[in-house]
């Protein structure tokens, strides 16, 4: 509560006016707490703070959504684009890891065009949510000072903007895996599962990237760098067991492998090519590795996002 609040508090109820001097008085915490007067921007319980969260629903979706629009709008293709950049990515890095370094090679030789494509467009996703959530706070001071809301809307509102997209690329993907000879399977219907898993994930790390991002401007320039080693170590362009405990690999015992999937981005990737590819190795530990972030992240990553709300946007 600034100074002239308290004075002008003190003045109702009888106290001394506007202009007199405060010194020796009682402080403006306990003057604030005996009026019932509290911070305008003062960290609600969490109850609390999701439930006014949940009404600025209508106002996330419509961020999101107008974000998504205006986002190509200076291109010629427009909207197109959210599809023709994972796709031209996947292009680039088949013909650089699949043809010219010979990724392809091993048990995903047979179907690596879905396999590749599948990893691409799945990482994506994660990659941009992240990025995106990470910027939230510092790329939109103007507005956090400007209005009264749930500063958790920001990187919600980033991840729904590339969950839009990813519905269109989604399509798109199905199409492509279609294209390479892969056939529809009962295992298709457990696709918007892990869609669902893979978003909680990416909205808890937009979260908690969020508040570090408030604070570590340089994280900003850090991140490129942080996604593209999540992306080489993520086995977007090689089968993990091929590479790390298979005889033709390097041969390591099978928990180093397991340990390399327990990577939330590794592990998204391999639970969608499991659905979508009939001849690709189902392991039920990947499930249980995305389960384990999903709500580990969404959970965690919410409450520390939290315990910095009243720090947004000051200084």
């Amino acid at each position: 509560m600034s100074q002239p609040e308290s004075a002008t508090a003190d003045a109702q109820a009888g106290g001394p006016s506007v202009g007199t001097p405060t010194t020796g008085q009682e402080p403006l915490a306990k003057l604030a707490e005996r009026y019932g007067l509290r911070r305008a921007i003062a960290r609600p319980s969490l109850p609390v703070y999701l439930r006014q969260l949940w009404e600025r629903r209508h106002f996330v979706m419509t961020y999101a959504t107008s974000r998504n629009v205006s986002k190509y709008s200076n291109s010629a293709l427009g909207q197109l684009w959210q599809v023709l950049t994972p796709m031209l990515n996947a292009a680039i890095y088949w013909l650089m890891f699949g043809v010219i370094l010979g990724a392809n090679k091993g048990s995903v030789s047979e179907y690596y065009p879905a396999f590749l494509i599948t990893g691409m467009f799945v990482f994506t996703y994660t990659q941009r949510a992240v990025s995106g959530g990470a910027k939230s706070i510092s790329g939109n001071l103007s507005l956090i000072r400007a209005l009264h809301f749930p500063r958790a809307a920001l990187p919600l509102a980033y991840t729904i903007q590339e969950f839009q997209q990813l519905l269109i690329s989604m399509g798109v993907l199905v199409a492509l895996v279609l294209a390479t000879g892969e056939s529809v399977t009962w295992f298709w219907l457990l696709i918007p599962v892990a869609l669902l898993l893979q978003t909680m994930f990416n909205i808890g790390a937009s979260l908690a990237l969020a508040r570090i991002g408030s604070t570590a401007r340089d994280l900003n320039q850090l991140l490129p760098f942080i996604m593209r080693t999540w992306l080489y170590a993520s086995g977007v362009f090689f089968s993990i067991g091929d590479k790390v405990s298979s005889p033709s690999g390097a041969g390591l015992p099978q928990w180093v492998a397991d340990v390399m999937y327990f990577n939330p981005a590794a592990a998204y990737i391999e639970l969608m090519r499991e659905l979508l590819i009939a001849q690709h190795e189902t392991r039920p530990y990947i499930w249980l590795v995305c389960v384990f972030w999903a709500l580990f992240a969404l959970i965690g990553g919410f409450w520390y996002f939290w315990r910095a709300e009243e720090k947004y946007g000051r200084g």
